[in-house]
């Protein structure tokens, strides 16, 4: 980075380098048309979007590339309210981005700014995009206004056409540093060290995840607590349990795959204690029942339900498969207690 460029004061924390590498961009005049930030979700892809659009749009003066937060402008873009800032939305059944909102997001982009000096458009869960959906918005990559910046927030690369990787510029957001998100949850958010060392390790990294759940009546430990609950449940069932927990979970197809993803922690841990690692597991508020886990099932039992949980929910993000008929023969590659 420049050595003019003072130290940054975007509200994005582990992505120093991510920050740093758009603030250079704004500063010597060579922001792009299209960026893709990808990385697994929590981890502050919408956050680094939001800022990168406050910096563009609210600038410090005579900081290149920070923000005035007490602008109208950045108040406006923070508060979802900005007439120059262009959101899609999936479709609430599929999760799925349809061809028609990239088609009236393509429509506004195309506009000039009300008020702003860009108008910007961010297209969430880009890995969502039918393929259909990701040519429609090839005119706008190809021909952008002078005026435009489209922003893909996406789980990863894969699935999205190389016509379209080819032309952004690709910031991989990786998992922070857990001391980084317990330090952040500490200071920042005064959460207690003991509550704030349990949710930096079950974030994984996820500093969006992890500073949403400790914000007040944040649903999202509780929702932990009880996917974890029903797993240990499920592991105590008979098959005709099991077919029920699978019943239950497929009819929402959408709502199953952030169980899943802590399904995965879980079995990740079991797994690591049946190979005699003990210090650095996830949920390390239930490792005494992950210890139970790890001593019937043992290796061999973890690691075929840790693939079996990673093969299901690989399948239900990326084909049509029936959720039910999924779930239901993952959770019989389960060991039961």
């Amino acid at each position: 980075m420049s050595s003019t460029l003072p130290d940054h004061n975007w509200t994005v924390r582990g992505h120093d380098w991510a920050v740093n590498h758009l603030r250079k961009g704004i500063a010597n005049g060579r922001t792009r048309h299209a960026y893709l930030f990808a990385g697994i979700d929590g981890v502050g892809k919408r956050t680094l979007a939001y800022n990168f659009t406050m910096a563009l749009n609210a600038p410090l003066p005579d900081e290149p590339g920070n923000i005035d937060f007490d602008s109208r402008a950045a108040k406006r873009v923070m508060s979802g309210n900005h007439p120059d800032i262009v959101l899609s939305f999936l479709d609430e059944k599929t999760g799925a981005l349809k061809i028609e909102q990239v088609r009236e997001v393509s429509s506004k982009l195309a506009l000039k700014p009300f008020e702003a000096k860009y108008r910007i458009a961010v297209l969430d869960d880009f890995q969502n995009a039918r393929p259909q959906a990701q040519d429609a918005l090839l005119k706008t990559l190809e021909e952008p206004a002078e005026t435009s910046l489209l922003l893909l927030l996406a789980s990863g690369t894969e699935g999205i056409l190389s016509t379209i990787t080819s032309r952004c510029q690709i910031i991989n957001l990786r998992p922070v540093a857990i001391d980084v998100v317990r330090r952040t949850l500490e200071q920042e958010r005064h959460v207690p060290p003991p509550d704030a060392d349990l949710i930096a390790r079950v974030s994984g990294g996820r500093i969006g995840w992890a500073i949403a759940a400790c914000e007040p009546d944040s649903p999202i430990l509780q929702a932990r607590d009880e996917a974890l609950a029903l797993l240990e449940q499920v592991l105590t069932q008979t098959r005709i349990g099991r077919f029920d927990v699978a019943d239950r979970l497929g009819r929402d197809k959408l709502g199953v795959l952030p169980v899943l993803d802590l399904w995965l922690t879980y079995w990740r841990d079991v797994l690591m204690v049946a190979n005699g690692a003990v210090f650095d597991i996830t949920n390390i508020d239930r490792q005494e029942n992950i210890r139970d886990v790890a001593a019937i099932a043992g290796s061999d039992g973890a690691e075929t339900a840790l693939r079996a949980t990673r093969d299901t929910l690989s399948t239900l993000r990326t084909t049509n498969t029936n959720p039910r008929l999924a779930l239901e023969v993952m959770l019989l590659d389960y060991h039961g207690l």
